[in-house]
């Protein structure tokens, strides 16, 4: 770590937390600070936990990897599912050996769910058990979103008006747990959360115009597409993997699948990706603009793609904030 700020850790760490819409930039930004300040990054992108899909989560390469030490990227296989509660124990671990190493932690990634988990702690929701949870994801492959979607309203309308019609992910954890508990997911999310981490965070959020979010995201998955990313789903298909796991559903994967089947060609299977994609920043820029001390305990927010003319500003934000607890 920086010598000025390794010397000032208060008694209560810091760990820092870069955030933005897919494409912001924010990993580049975190490397940068790591590289700058002695840091060590921490994956906090759900889907580049998977170490199947590289290309299509837009994972660090391993020429960036070597610049800094990375952390959870590509350790989990994709036959098995990572929660949020997994993660924030294996991110917990990672921020605790940073300290040790005397190494400023900085998590970066766009899943709002695993970074709520990690500075709030997790809702506390009882186990569902095996047989309850095969049944429901037995019906979630067996009939289109809206019928899932349906059957959510019929048992839980709380909740399911909470959902998008087409989030069968999500609507199928919430039928599990109205099913296995006989309460609303809702009224377990409306609990107090248990195990927030004991750091002092700084959120640094990337929070750009939606069509300037866009046209990257769009410039992004033409880069994919080059890199090999119709060969990775390729190679994940030839595993007949269970449909419903999450690198199963990671933004890009489902059209590219349909187009390795022979469905439909490259070119819909692209536009069907990129829609994806725009559908799925949107999501992060609501959840990025409604974020707040109870989150983290000090924010950064800047209101344009990261790029290297945020760098003075950003890195001083940081060192202070070390320094002092303040940004």
């Amino acid at each position: 770590m920086d010598r000025e700020v390794s010397a000032a850790i208060p008694a209560r760490k810091p760990v820092v937390a870069v955030t933005g819409p897919t494409a912001s930039g924010k990993s580049g930004l975190a490397l940068a600070v790591a590289e700058a300040l002695g840091g060590t990054v921490i994956n906090a992108d759900s889907m580049q936990i998977y170490r199947e899909v590289p290309v299509l989560t837009a994972a660090p390469t391993a020429a960036e990897m070597a610049r800094a030490p990375h952390r959870l990227y590509g350790v989990r296989d994709a036959a098995r599912p990572c929660s949020a509660e997994a993660w924030r124990e294996l991110a917990l671990r990672e921020i605790a050996s940073a300290h040790a190493h005397g190494r400023l932690p900085i998590v970066v990634g766009g899943t709002g769910l695993y970074l709520r988990a990690l500075t709030r702690g997790i809702a506390p929701i009882p186990d569902v058990p095996a047989d309850i949870r095969a049944a429901v994801r037995a019906r979630q492959q067996a009939v289109p979103p809206p019928q899932l979607h349906a059957e959510l309203t019929a048992e839980d309308p709380r909740m399911a008006a909470r959902l998008d019609v087409n989030d069968s992910q999500r609507v199928a954890r919430a039928l599990e747990v109205v099913r296995a508990t006989g309460r609303s997911l809702a009224a377990y999310q409306a609990l107090p959360d248990a195990g927030a981490a004991p750091y002092d965070t700084l959120g640094v959020l990337s929070v750009p115009p939606k069509a300037d979010v866009d046209a990257a995201a769009d410039a992004r998955f033409d880069a994919m597409l080059a890199a090999g990313a119709v060969e990775e789903v390729r190679a994940l298909a030839a595993r007949n993997l269970d449909p419903t796991l999450p690198a199963m559903r990671a933004v890009g994967v489902p059209p590219l699948l349909r187009h390795v089947r022979g469905e439909i060609d490259l070119d819909a299977a692209a536009a069907a990706a990129k829609r994806d994609t725009r559908k799925y920043a949107k999501r992060q820029l609501t959840w990025l603009r409604n974020q707040s001390p109870q989150d983290f305990c000090k924010i950064v927010r800047v209101q344009e793609q990261f790029s290297e003319s945020h760098m003075t500003h950003v890195l001083a934000k940081i060192r202070r904030f070390v320094l002092t607890g303040e940004p």
